[in-house]
């Protein structure tokens, strides 16, 4: 039998039909399960703050409605700065008002360039951070597509250019790979095939990424690219700033972030690839783009500058880095960017577990993802602690299955004191940062990629050990015991952390 504290938290946990350990041999990794029962979250979602070893941004507030200010008379949607909301006095716009025209984006553009970026209202936590990052580094010519109305009249009263596209979609998080999630990516290839007759460049962004240098500058280095695209490439290609090397490239080419120029190839691709989603509602958005593209790769346009033709043999495609234009596993787990000491400018999250939580907890564990003051003010107060590993655990022996879960279960263990103190002393526990000694993926692999800088070991993600989705569920007490609440290692380190 369990035997349980007062407060109903699991202080001894022999094996039981509570527990199961799960782990795939090939990947290395193991998902505890038993934290179903032990955990839950009651997590405020707004806006938050902080970054890495990037060039700094605003540090002058802890919250957006610092940002806000009110104007003395009501401005058009078109013409108002970001952040200055309307007069809370004054009506909603009818909704046509917020239509997609030319006249908007031309409004919105700065040097021929618009920054766009669309979802629905699960997601406007992460669009707001979006907006924050872009404006905090002194860029302002972007617009958001509201998916629904929801998000579309929140974003109106916070003081963001936002437009309706009419979708319609559900205000849920919609999860990979659904119908609706498809459904979104099409969405992506309609507005891209609306923005380009407009005569402006446009630099398409999933709402999962953040800007953390401003790219225009360095999208402007190649002005005769027809598009540029992200990629999944998790080998250097490159060790500097300069467009990956084509040829070098071998995993798919990433939508997340991609820039448009209005030309004539890339129109005719941009219009060949909505129609070959349109008649098949099977194919994959990335999955289309990446066929059509690789209908032709080579030869390179000159020497120097990293272009190649693509697609019909007239489209000049160019690849970012992916050192400094980061995935989620170039920049979590191998931290490229800092091995060749350059300045990201991007990082997405993708290789990652866990769904929409997971990827908002790599963004916090980064300090990269803004929240409201109440996020740093948990009921209770925190418990953090410092873990003690073992030099041994770390690094003798090779690096193989039975030294990795030698390693996590060690700190495993400690992490299941300190959540159950956290419970007793009904405090928010600060989770310690995570060592692995291998990589966690979907594929069989030998523990970490060849070819990539995964040093072993690593400081890796909450979510390549544990199921941070479930983690932050609302579970039944009756069934699972009182919530147990968890913020990131590196809040603390958080410059938005109120000073007190």
């Amino acid at each position: 039998m369990e035997e349980r504290c007062s407060r109903s938290c699991w202080v001894q946990t022999p094996l039981s039909d509570h527990i199961r350990l799960c782990f795939s041999g090939d990947s290395g990794v193991c998902l505890f399960r038993f934290f179903r029962y032990l955990l839950s979250s009651r997590f405020h979602r707004s806006i938050s703050s902080s970054w890495l070893s990037t060039p700094p941004l605003s540090q002058n507030g802890v919250s957006l409605s610092s940002n806000i200010s009110l104007p003395l008379q009501p401005r058009s949607n078109m013409l108002r700065p970001i952040w200055e909301a309307p007069p809370r006095t004054s009506k909603m716009p009818r909704l046509k008002s917020f239509r997609l025209t030319k006249e908007l984006v031309r409004q919105r553009a700065n040097d021929n360039v618009i920054i766009v970026t669309f979802g629905n209202f699960a997601f406007m936590d992460f669009i707001l951070t979006w907006v924050k990052h872009l404006t905090d580094l002194g860029v302002s010519n972007l617009l958001v597509g509201a998916m629904d109305v929801k998000l579309l009249k929140a974003l109106y009263w916070k003081g963001i250019p936002v437009f309706d596209m009419g979708s319609r979609i559900s205000t849920d998080d919609v999860g990979w790979g659904s119908p609706t999630f498809h459904k979104m990516g099409r969405e992506k290839v309609l507005l891209i095939n609306a923005i380009l007759p407009f005569g402006v460049e446009l630099l398409m962004c999933d709402t999962d990424m953040m800007w953390l240098k401003d790219p225009l500058p360095y999208l402007a280095r190649y002005p005769d690219a027809d598009v540029l695209t992200s990629s999944d490439q998790v080998v250097p290609t490159v060790v500097d700033d300069r467009l990956a090397d084509w040829k070098l490239v071998g995993a798919a080419y990433n939508i997340g972030i991609f820039h448009w120029r209005p030309t004539e190839p890339a129109i005719k691709l941009a219009k060949e690839w909505m129609d070959m989603l349109l008649a098949d509602d099977k194919i994959w958005d990335q999955n289309g783009f990446n066929d059509l593209v690789h209908r032709q790769t080579g030869p390179a346009v000159d020497d120097d500058s990293g272009l190649f033709y693509a697609y019909d043999g007239n489209l000049k495609l160019g690849i970012l880095p992916e050192s400094i234009f980061c995935s989620g596993h170039t920049y979590f787990v191998q931290a490229m960017y800092q091995q060749l000491r350059l300045e990201p400018y991007a990082v997405h999250t993708t290789f990652q577990y866990a769904g929409t939580e997971g990827k908002r907890h790599r963004l916090r564990e980064a300090m990269v993802f803004y929240d409201p003051p109440e996020y740093y003010d948990a009921p209770g107060g925190f418990l953090s602690f410092k873990p003690s590993i073992p030099k041994r655990l770390l690094l003798d022996g090779e690096h193989n299955l039975k030294s990795h879960f030698s390693l996590i279960n060690y700190q495993m263990k400690q992490i299941r004191s300190a959540l159950a103190i956290a419970s007793v002393l009904n405090r928010t526990l600060v989770m310690p940062p995570l060592w692995c000694r291998l990589d966690r993926l979907w594929f069989p692999h030998p523990g970490a990629l060849v070819g990539s800088m995964t040093r072993q070991p690593f400081l890796c993600p909450l979510d390549h050990v544990f199921e941070v989705n479930v983690m932050l569920q609302d579970l039944p007490v009756e069934e699972f015991g009182p919530a147990i609440n968890i913020r990131e290692y590196s809040l603390f380190n958080n410059p938005l952390l109120p000073n007190r």
